[in-house]
């Protein structure tokens, strides 16, 4: 578990655990004084403190199984424990409200006389009440913010109830003093009505976890942050799902797919890292989509087809005669297959470019083998290299383009000789000219040396 996460989740125990005996004190001392004085408000607040101490119970477990990783049969980790946690607390909540309100009705119209003192402990333990909820419910409610944790935040909205409802049975006490006794079963349905409302926050935002209600305006902010990333299309998918304190987001984004893969890892990438940089909580999952786009070449159409069929083609010419498409190409197989197979292999591939470009294209395939790869060798003797050198020279001198053959290799191998060498071309003439000359001199070598396997010319700027 990262640094960072552990020391939240040990700040989530802590407070867990100061929570609960902050409610068994507050639950002992209201209901000693509340038996002595036979004030329903004041056994109302004991009842509500003894239910903030069996949530805050509930709290301290949930927190700690919140905090353990993703399993194989809880791939998104356990945070939702703490929102069970929160609406089982939310249940506990409205039983209580009940209980209260039915007995203040039953003092209030039963007609039955309820003797109330209102002694000094009484208003010390309420005000002493009021005190502790209200630091509790401070600190709750910032480390809840902090962590993301909704059982915390259940915890702290309990002291807060607490805190509003012990005010109002502080003002029912002192009514009390003065003369008015119904003034604590009123109290206590001020008490049941501040429970309720506390209860229906806390089950609210509950239950919009646990049926993955995005938060507002979350999905808006990652579609906009991914927008701003170079290389995106359009975003097709936003989906958001919260789950304690960690914001799990899936996004769909398009891509152009005449991209290179390694670019398009590189974009996603960059989504990932935006979204996170902005989401501190994010858990980003961002899966590509291939668009063809609308400004897409024929060329570019035509060499995604192939690659995507792991095809090597290369010489696509593209032209149109009398208005029809045509399309010619050079494709390399495997110089082992046989001519059946090879042709197999062209005529899925044709078959492909008519799908993708129309069925009244024109395309033709010109099959070639595969150059040979790993083929061991050896370097040629020096006398064979300046003889080919010299060859290369002459050669390179009719044309008149291409000059200063140097770096020559000849290499020997079981499929007969390769040779590689340099030269300096013009650099004013075009790729296209510079490739007719030099392959001039490449075409030249091979009919004068019928043992070369190959011959690779670079061109360098002179």
């Amino acid at each position: 578990m990262p640094e960072s996460t552990q020391h939240k989740q040990n700040t989530k125990q802590r407070v867990a655990l100061t929570s609960i005996f902050a409610s068994a004190g507050l639950t002992i001392a209201k209901g000693v004084v509340g038996l002595s004085t036979g004030s329903l408000a004041v056994l109302s607040e004991a009842a509500h403190s003894l239910i903030d101490l069996a949530a805050t119970i509930m709290t301290y477990f949930a927190v700690r199984v919140s905090g353990k990783p993703a399993d194989e049969e809880h791939h998104y980790g356990h945070g939702k424990v703490e929102s069970v946690t929160a609406l089982a607390e939310t249940a506990l909540l409205f039983l209580l409200s009940g209980v209260v309100i039915w007995e203040a009705a039953h003092r209030l119209f039963g007609g039955a006389h309820h003797a109330v003192e209102a002694t000094v402990w009484a208003f010390g333990v309420i005000a002493a009440s009021i005190v502790i909820d209200f630091f509790r419910a401070r600190l709750l409610y910032r480390v809840a913010a902090e962590t993301s944790s909704e059982a915390l935040e259940a915890d702290a909205l309990h002291f807060g109830s607490d805190m509003w409802s012990s005010i109002a049975v502080l003002i029912g006490l002192g009514a009390v003093a003065l003369g008015y006794p119904w003034a604590d079963s009123a109290s206590a349905v001020i008490v049941a009505v501040f429970i309720c409302v506390a209860g229906w926050r806390l089950g609210r935002r509950t239950i919009d976890t646990l049926t993955d209600t995005a938060p507002t305006g979350v999905a808006d902010r990652v579609r906009a942050i991914a927008k701003r990333v170079s290389g995106v299309v359009a975003i097709d998918r936003v989906r958001v799902r919260p789950a304690g304190d960690v914001l799990f987001v899936d996004l769909d984004i398009a891509v152009s797919r005449t991209i290179p893969l390694d670019r398009v890892v590189a974009i996603k990438e960059r989504v990932e890292t935006a979204v996170r940089a902005a989401i501190r909580q994010a858990d980003t999952t961002v899966n590509i989509v291939p668009r063809a786009l609308d400004d897409e070449t024929i060329l570019e159409r035509v060499m995604v087809i192939a690659r995507n069929r792991a095809l090597a083609v290369h010489h696509v010419t593209v032209h149109a005669i009398g208005g029809q498409l045509s399309v010619s190409l050079d494709l390399e197989v495997d110089g082992n297959l046989s001519l059946a197979r090879a042709h197999e292999i062209a005529d899925g591939l044709e078959a492909a470019l008519s799908d993708e470009l129309g069925p009244k294209v024109e395309v033709e395939t010109h099959i070639e083998p595969l150059q040979t790869d790993g083929l061991a060798g050896r370097d040629a003797p020096a006398e064979r290299v300046a003889q080919v050198q010299a060859a290369l020279t002459e050669l390179a001198a009719n044309p008149g383009a291409v000059r200063d053959i140097h770096d020559v290799r000849v290499r020997e191998t079981p499929e007969g000789e390769i040779v590689n060498f340099h030269c300096h071309v013009d650099a004013a003439l075009t790729v296209t000219d510079v490739h007719d000359r030099v392959d001039d001199v490449e075409r030249g070598l091979k009919l004068r040396f019928p043992s070369l396997k190959r011959v690779i010319g670079h061109a360098e700027p002179r």
